[in-house]
């Protein structure tokens, strides 16, 4: 089987120790083993079993079942327990079948890692190591967090409950999400807002059918729906703050069932998404109170299902700070860092952050060179495994700056 090209040395320059370039043919290969069998959120069995036995071959202390498929691993430092930073690496894959003609190609049909999380875990394990190996001049104490379940329906709030930032309490926690809307050589990080909110509404319109000749009969769900549809247009444009970034999206309209009748129901459905968590209250208000009134002026009547799923993506300005002083010390160039980079996709390491100060940053992955430059959620995705090596560089940087 013809394999993609993907390198091990690239034209960007960057500065990794050499301990940690030695590491790099073994984070190549548990990426690869991670991706021939990917895993679901809440069922990565597999992916958790290696992790463990991983950590168990090195000695270092862990838990597996946290949140069903979880895995925390804790590195104490022999200079002292305290201060206490997580590093948080989701494990699951998504329902895509895989297109890319690759050697380590999914195994599992149906099932592929479309967005880089089996690079996650292989950065994290390779820093569990690297650090388990330096735990001598290590002060304080990191926590490993391996993450089910952030494709949906969530594992960062389970976890959360299960207790992973207590015992011991953590101080601050960073996460990295490789980005192939960067290229190598890259890190995005900001302080403040990075990704949106993620919350979806699922509307139904209940009319009257009816004769297709005889509209007077009935009150017709279709119609109510498409003026739904326009009127939810003016939120963002008419509600939101101009400087504030929001989107309402209808993404699904289904309505009758033939040419002659009038449809008596109509179900629309779409999501939501913000930076600024003050719009939390007034976005669901709004489109529940235009649904309302619409449906009112036109004889109709709803029901409507409003889910919240992650909140916002807010990074603390001096976590922010930290990862990029120790970002700008591996990709060597100022231009490097890129801190306009917001995106409207949403990500439950949020819900980290809303507990404890942190700072989740994309480290920029694509290689247009060698065709790796596929965006997420693609069949084709795949990124330069030398931003493997980058992203375990980063997190020792960060963790030798927190720890001091």
């Amino acid at each position: 089987m013809m394999s993609t090209p993907v390198s091990t040395k690239s034209k960007t320059q960057l500065n990794i120790r050499s301990e940690i370039l030695k590491l790099q043919p073994n984070l190549v290969q548990w990426r690869r083993e991670l991706h021939r069998f990917p895993e679901l959120g809440f069922k990565e069995t597999r992916t958790a079993a290696l992790i463990a036995t991983k950590l168990a071959d090195w000695g270092i202390p862990f838990e597996t079942g946290v949140a069903n498929t979880g895995v925390v691993a804790t590195i104490a430092g022999e200079l002292g327990s305290s201060p206490v930073l997580a590093i948080r690496a989701d494990m699951d894959a998504l329902p895509i079948q895989e297109e890319n003609i690759i050697s380590y190609k999914s195994q599992i049909d149906g099932l592929m890692h479309a967005c880089g999380h089996d690079g996650h875990v292989a950065i994290a394990l390779g820093t569990a190591y690297y650090l388990w190996q330096h735990r001598s001049e290590l002060k304080g104490t990191v926590k490993i967090i391996f993450q089910p379940a952030e494709e949906g329906p969530g594992g960062a709030k389970p976890m959360i409950e299960a207790g992973v930032l207590e015992n011991p309490k953590v101080d601050a926690i960073i996460g990295l999400h490789v980005w192939n809307n960067l290229p190598l050589g890259t890190v995005g990080v900001r302080s403040g807002a990075l990704m949106a909110a993620v919350e979806f509404f699922h509307c139904q319109i209940l009319g009257r059918g009816g004769h297709g000749a005889m509209p007077h009969q009935t009150v017709d769900a279709l119609l109510v729906a498409a003026q739904v549809v326009n009127a939810l247009q003016t939120i963002v444009s008419r509600n939101v703050d101009p400087l504030d970034a929001a989107v309402v999206t209808v993404g699904e309209f289904h309505a009758g069932t033939t040419t002659n009748v009038i449809a008596d129901t109509a179900r629309i459905s779409g999501t939501v998404r913000y930076f600024n968590p003050a719009l939390g209250n007034l976005l669901p208000q709004r489109i529940e109170q235009i649904i309302a009134g619409v449906c009112q002026s036109m004889g109709a009547k709803y029901e409507l299902n409003y889910q919240k799923l992650y909140p916002p993506v807010i990074n603390d300005p001096a976590i922010a700070e930290l990862v990029r002083s120790a970002s700008v010390n591996v990709i060597e160039t100022p231009a490097g860092i890129v801190p306009e980079c917001q995106t409207m996709g949403g990500e439950d390491m949020s819900f980290f952050l809303q507990e404890v100060p942190g700072c989740y940053f994309f480290l920029g992955s694509a290689n247009p060179d060698l065709d790796l430059a596929y965006p997420h959620h693609h069949p084709r995705f795949n990124f330069d495994e030398t931003v493997l090596s980058a992203g375990v560089e980063i997190f020792a940087r960060c963790v030798e700056k927190f720890t001091g």
